[in-house]
């Protein structure tokens, strides 16, 4: 739900989680580039996951996602880091951690357990709400923005996967209706 109101600024409370792969295409605006991200969204269920593997490699930037409402979401975050360890090709891909669904009361994951588990596995953490969007544009953004600022991440315009990069900011009509605060470990 965080890649649809990212990309599409919708929510749909009735989604199904996502079955295998779902991927989508955005461009927004970071430091004064035009980025134009290819966004791969695997499927978190433990029968779907021998899907994702190939997804991880040449990915330049990874976001974790756990519920804040669900420890057992929280729990499987190390699986995800060594599945991530074991596939990925790149020693210095960017990685976040977003606990969501931060609109609901009945929370079991505290937002200082998150930032813990962040700091010690050298990710950006952000809390987020798929449905009231809060966080949502900033973490994409943030992202891609540490992806600029890693040097040899980024892809040229050649490339085909990933984000691609121009100074050109002329036809950009991005960003998404979400705004507001941001705060980004």
């Amino acid at each position: 739900s965080l890649l649809l109101r990212f990309t599409d600024d919708t929510f749909d409370p009735e989604l199904a989680a996502t079955i295998g792969v779902d991927f989508k295409v955005k461009t927004i605006s970071v430091d004064g580039n035009k980025a134009k991200l290819a966004i791969w969204d695997t499927a978190g269920q433990e029968r779907l996951r021998t899907l994702t593997p190939s997804y991880y490699r040449g990915a330049q930037g990874v976001i974790l996602v756990y519920d804040v409402t669900r420890r057992d979401t929280f729990v499987k975050l190390d699986n995800w880091l060594n599945e991530l360890e074991t596939y990925c090709t790149r020693n210095d891909i960017v990685k976040m951690l977003v606990g969501n669904k931060i609109d609901k009361e009945n929370r079991e994951v505290d937002r200082n357990e998150g930032l813990k588990f962040a700091r010690k596995h050298s990710m950006l953490f952000i809390e987020a709400s798929a449905k009231t969007c809060d966080g949502v544009q900033c973490a994409f953004e943030e992202l891609v923005e540490k992806i600029i600022q890693t040097p040899g991440l980024w892809e040229s315009e050649s490339q085909n996967r990933g984000v691609k990069l121009s100074n050109k900011e002329e036809g950009y009509g991005g960003g998404g209706a979400c705004g507001g605060y941001c705060s980004v470990l």
